[in-house]
């Protein structure tokens, strides 16, 4: 079995589909051999008896109430042959059109004579050597006198050869139309799934790519998703295009400046007024570059960020609020940061990841605050809010995207990194303007056993 689906896991759909039809067909002749036709014997035998007993159970009883009618020459037109036997002479007088044959009427005459009614059959070869078989059945009607009843093989022939033709033609069509209409769906997938291909070909190479497929089912949401995403590829290729290009120039100007700075020095003039302020300006340029790289190799290090931390919350939060404020309150000295935790709030993660987290939405806030930074913690949530201007609505869902530049943004990376920490760790973010400035909240939602603890705490 396994051999199997391995083999078929490797042919095209248009070989399945051949495969397929192969296999239907073998089964619907195994069906017709093995099933279809053993029942229409068996239906066509008791068909046979069923007629064959209706006939004569009707003589029967008409002789029995019209006694007369026995002696009377008029013949009976149907497939069933009837013939009154009179025991004591030995012969047989026909009631119907046709006549039974001498040599089965020896044959019913030795059953009669043995005493022995019922349902007989006799397997004879006509005249193209085919067997036949017979069927009769013999009534007592008055001492003496037998009714025989006598039905053809040629009928039973008949009758199986039609309702086999029948029930066969039948079948067939049913089949052929369920399997031009698996045919014509298989091909519709086909299409389409060809198309998708020779579209992401085209992707794959550069190429301009085109897909238009109008459905409304799974393969035109897939379709749906491919085109979604060639758009998002082009949208980030060209922000990157745009990050190196600012990286390039960001890059340049600070090289440029401690380059014609470090070349003035070597000569004994200082372009800054003195050797102390000029140093300055180079270290100045120097911290702008490590900024730069510092935060590349962090987002390149967070691609591979997994979550080894042991289960459940076990970071201070607070000790990790505390680190970040120490180390930039002192870069805009005029805002204010107000602090509304609670205690003992842990999260689920390491602490250098979650350090980077606060450090970048502290450091997004400080660009855009005029006057306030307020950090609010509570259990499972961290709300970092700033008083500066909103963002415009159509940048808020983007804005968590890599290489998605802000207004004063540098190169659009702090923000990614937040995402990618926030979500291998469990947990969801996202900006939203509020009355009085823009607000970042992380936050997850608690499990049912943590809320019920929660709500016990309350509790006591």
């Amino acid at each position: 079995m396994k051999r199997l689906y391995i083999w078929l896991r490797e042919l095209s759909l248009s070989q399945q589909l051949l495969t397929l039809t192969m296999f239907v067909v073998t089964v619907f002749s195994m069906f017709i051999l093995i099933v279809l036709i053993p029942q229409i014997n068996t239906f066509t035998n008791n068909e046979m008896v069923r007629m064959l007993h209706g006939t004569h159970d009707q003589s029967v009883y008409f002789l029995s109430r019209y006694p007369d009618a026995v002696s009377s020459s008029v013949p009976v037109n149907g497939d069933v042959l009837q013939e009154i036997y009179y025991e004591d002479s030995g012969t047989f007088r026909p009631l119907s059109s046709a006549e039974i044959s001498e040599n089965e009427e020896n044959l019913i005459e030795e059953k009669i004579l043995s005493g022995e009614p019922g349902d007989y059959t006799i397997t004879y070869r006509n005249r193209e050597g085919m067997r036949e078989n017979s069927v009769y059945t013999f009534t007592e009607i008055s001492e003496g006198v037998w009714l025989v009843s006598y039905l053809p093989g040629q009928y039973e022939e008949t009758f199986r050869a039609g309702l086999t033709v029948n029930s066969v033609n039948t079948t067939v069509g049913v089949v052929t139309f369920l399997f031009i209409m698996l045919m014509v769906w298989i091909t519709s997938v086909i299409h389409p799934i060809n198309l998708m291909k020779t579209f992401t070909n085209k992707i794959k190479n550069d190429e301009f790519a085109y897909l238009d497929i109008e459905r409304h089912d799974e393969i035109g949401d897939l379709a749906d998703a491919l085109t979604d995403m060639n758009f998002e590829l082009q949208r980030q290729n060209r922000m990157k295009q745009e990050m190196l290009q600012n990286i390039s120039h960001d890059l340049k100007t600070p090289i440029a400046t401690i380059k014609s700075y470090g070349e003035s020095i070597k000569d004994g003039v200082y372009p800054y007024g003195s050797l102390e302020k000029s140093v300055d300006v180079i270290i100045e340029h120097a911290d702008r570059l490590e900024n730069k790289v510092r935060s590349l190799i962090t987002l390149n290090k967070m691609e591979y960020l997994l979550d080894d931390s042991p289960e459940g919350d076990h970071l201070d939060m607070n000790a990790v609020i505390d680190k970040v404020l120490l180390s930039l309150q002192v870069i805009r000295p005029e805002i204010t940061f107000v602090r509304e935790t609670d205690e003992k709030v842990m999260f689920h993660g390491e602490e250098d990841p979650w350090r980077i987290v606060v450090e970048n939405l502290i450091d997004n806030a400080l660009r855009y605050a005029e006057t306030t930074i307020r950090i609010v913690l509570h259990p499972y949530e961290l709300i970092v809010h700033n008083d500066g201007k909103q963002i415009e609505e159509d940048r808020l869902d983007v804005l968590f995207d890599p290489y998605e530049k802000g207004t004063d943004g540098q190169f659009g990376l702090g923000l990614s990194i937040v995402y990618r920490v926030v979500t291998t760790y469990g947990y969801k973010v996202d900006a939203e303007n509020v009355q009085d400035g823009v607000q970042f909240r992380i936050w997850r939602v608690p499990t049912k056993k943590e809320q019920k603890a929660m709500k016990q705490k309350k509790h006591d």
